[in-house]
């Protein structure tokens, strides 16, 4: 007999088991991502590749309970029924040990549906639907940014202070633009009960008539705005009520807009004193935020946008909660982010354990249109604990659950 045949063949065979053995025992951990890539790149690009820095980061220092990180994406096509359907293939056939993502609101829902039906730890990235964490909420699903109701939170003293009666509002037509007004509408109405709400405009995502809006706001004649459009839809309306004088001397109160993705293509169509939430990456200078912008702009060349602090901040919780938790299994993940503290370009953030929710949270300055460009002035970053309801009023709302 030849003993180098035998020597071959006894390694071919150890190579085939070792092929044949599944991730999880290779020492992979699989976060499996769903989120709209096509339908909403300006956010979604830069968010990917701060997912992928902190996968990079992870690795480097020996991943997490010793184990490599895999990141498996999936594109949602913006649309819930997508959504819940790659999530599916991510738990059936990529065998995925976390679940994450989603950027819009109505497909954020539904994968946290998914995730109480399957019973699947899901953290949510970017949806900001209040649903996500309180009225909606469920045991298995977490989330990161700051929702709707905490962002309204974070702009009504500076709307109170405006002293405007007569208020309009412009928001796309779907969960997210619906929980944003009713937010806002709640709270400016508490902090200021003579105010009156005189227009409504509520174009389809993405199908904004531009032109028309902003002439029905202007025929309203409203004292000021809260405008909560995002995206191409943001840019059309800022070209046509700029050419319509439509905010020649009234106040807007504007949710995401100081966000670069959304700040930066406006160019020199910025209008000046919008009260917006936002991400003045150029001036925040906190020894944490100075970190991750230099290996961010090291890595790629770029300055970050938020989705790169939302989707390095994701998969930084997602290596946190497994390390207390000593494991991905679900009821161990669930356990372990309630009261999960975790550091973050913004800082320390800890997950609530009542509802699941972060206490990230924003920038709230004004708009100004430097030479051409669009930027945030006289900032302030709030903390998302601040402005988040009562442990009392989130049982109630989570009765459900």
């Amino acid at each position: 007999m030849n003993p180098l045949r035998h020597v071959f063949s006894a390694a071919a065979v150890a190579t085939l088991a070792t092929a044949l053995v599944p991730a999880h025992a290779q020492g992979v951990i699989k976060i499996g991502e769903v989120n709209s890539y096509k339908a909403q790149p300006a956010f979604l690009e830069p968010y990917k590749k701060g997912m992928e820095l902190a996968v990079e980061e992870i690795n480097a220092k020996g991943g997490i309970n010793g184990k490599k990180v895999e990141l498996i994406t999936r594109d949602d096509n913006a649309n819930p029924g997508d959504a819940v359907r790659v999530a599916e293939e991510l738990v059936a056939r990529e065998k995925i040990d976390v679940l994450t993502g989603t950027f819009l609101s109505n497909t954020g829902l539904a994968v946290a549906d998914f995730a109480k039906q399957k019973k699947v730890f899901f953290l949510a990235g970017e949806p900001l639907t209040d649903k996500m964490t309180w009225q909606g909420g469920n045991e298995y699903t977490f989330r990161l940014r700051p929702g709707t109701y905490m962002q309204a939170a974070m702009l009504v003293p500076e709307a109170v202070k405006l002293k405007k009666k007569r208020w309009a509002f412009v928001y796309p037509n779907y969960e997210y633009g619906q929980s944003a007004v009713a937010a806002f509408k709640t709270l400016l109405k508490a902090a200021q009960p003579d105010v009156e709400f005189v227009a409504e405009q509520a174009p389809p995502l993405g199908k904004v008539d531009a032109g028309a809006v902003a002439q029905a706001l202007a025929d309203a004649k409203p004292d000021a705005i809260f405008n909560v459009l995002f995206g191409a839809d943001l840019s059309k309306f800022v070209r046509e009520g700029n050419t319509r004088g439509l905010f020649k001397d009234r106040a807007v109160v504007s949710v995401l807009t100081g966000e670069p993705e959304y700040l930066d293509p406006l160019k020199d169509e910025t209008p000046n004193g919008w009260i917006v939430t936002g991400y003045p990456w150029y001036g925040v200078q906190t020894p944490e935020h100075k970190a991750f912008f230099l290996a961010y702009h090291e890595k790629y060349k770029d300055y970050p946008r938020l989705g790169s602090v939302v989707g390095y901040s994701m998969i930084k919780s997602v290596a946190a909660g497994a390390a207390k938790a000593k494991s991905t299994e679900t009821a161990k993940m669930v356990a372990a982010f309630k009261g999960l503290v975790v550091d973050t370009p913004f800082g320390k953030i800890t997950y609530r354990p009542e509802d699941h929710q972060s206490t990230m949270g924003a920038f709230v300055g004004k708009t100004k249109n430097d030479n051409g460009k669009g930027v945030m002035v006289d900032y302030t970053y709030f903390d998302g604990a601040k402005f988040q309801p009562s442990a009392a009023d989130v049982k109630k709302s989570r009765a459900a659950d």
